[in-house]
C-alpha cells in the first residue's frame, strides 16, 4: 500500500462471510479487518478433537458440538470469531454459518494466541447472552480456565491445573482433564 492509497474500508460481518482471498487461509474479522489465523500445532488439533469427542459423547439432543465454530454478536458488525469448538442446543439449518445461540465456547490457547483469547475474545464471548460456559484450554501444559455465568452480569472462573474435573452445569456434564490431555501432554 502506498502513502497515497486510501485506507481500506472496514468490512461488515456480511461482507466478510462472502469474502474470499483465493487462499486456504482461515480468517477472523477483528475491527472490520480480516486477520489471518496461524495454522494450528498438532497439540492444538489433538486437544480440539478430544474436546469434540468428550463433549459430543456426553451431550444429549438437541445439544451438539460444532468445530471451527463461527461466533457472531448481533450488536457487533465488525467482529466475527472462529472458536475451536462450540456447543449449541438450537436447531441447525442448511447453509447456516454462525453458531446459533452458543451455550459453551472452547478456545485452545497457544503461546501466540493466549493473550488475545484471554483478553478481547473472552470479553466479547461473555457479552453473548446464550453463553453459559467458556473453556480456555492450554496447549502447552495441563491447565484449563473454565468460566461460568452466575447471572446476567457475574462470571466465576475456575482454574484447573493437572488432574481434575471440568463441570458444565448448563448441559449437565463433567469431563475429567485426563480425558482431554491423554496422549497429548
Amino acid at each position: 500500500m502506498r502513502m497515497s492509497d486510501p485506507a481500506p474500508r472496514p468490512m461488515t460481518v456480511e461482507e466478510f462471510l462472502v469474502w474470499d482471498d483465493g487462499t486456504d487461509i482461515r480468517y477472523e474479522l477483528v475491527g472490520g479487518q480480516p486477520v489471518a489465523m496461524a495454522p494450528p500445532a498438532a497439540t492444538h488439533g489433538a486437544l480440539a478433537s478430544a474436546v469434540m469427542i468428550q463433549l459430543g459423547t456426553r451431550l444429549r439432543p438437541p445439544c451438539r458440538t460444532i468445530s471451527e465454530a463461527g461466533i457472531r454478536l448481533s450488536d457487533h458488525e465488525d467482529i466475527y470469531f472462529q472458536a475451536d469448538v462450540a456447543v449449541t442446543c438450537q436447531p441447525l439449518k442448511p447453509g447456516m454459518v454462525p453458531v446459533p445461540d452458543p451455550t459453551i465456547i472452547v478456545e485452545i490457547l497457544s503461546p501466540s494466541t493466549a493473550q488475545f483469547d484471554r483478553g478481547r475474545k473472552l470479553a466479547i464471548y461473555r457479552e453473548i447472552p446464550s453463553v453459559q460456559e467458556i473453556l480456555l484450554l492450554d496447549s502447552t501444559k495441563r491447565r484449563a480456565e473454565l468460566w461460568h455465568r452466575e447471572d446476567e452480569r457475574s462470571w466465576v472462573v475456575r482454574d484447573v491445573i493437572g488432574d481434575g474435573t471440568l463441570h458444565f452445569p448448563s448441559v449437565g456434564i463433567e469431563i475429567p482433564m485426563a480425558a482431554l490431555y491423554e496422549g497429548v501432554l
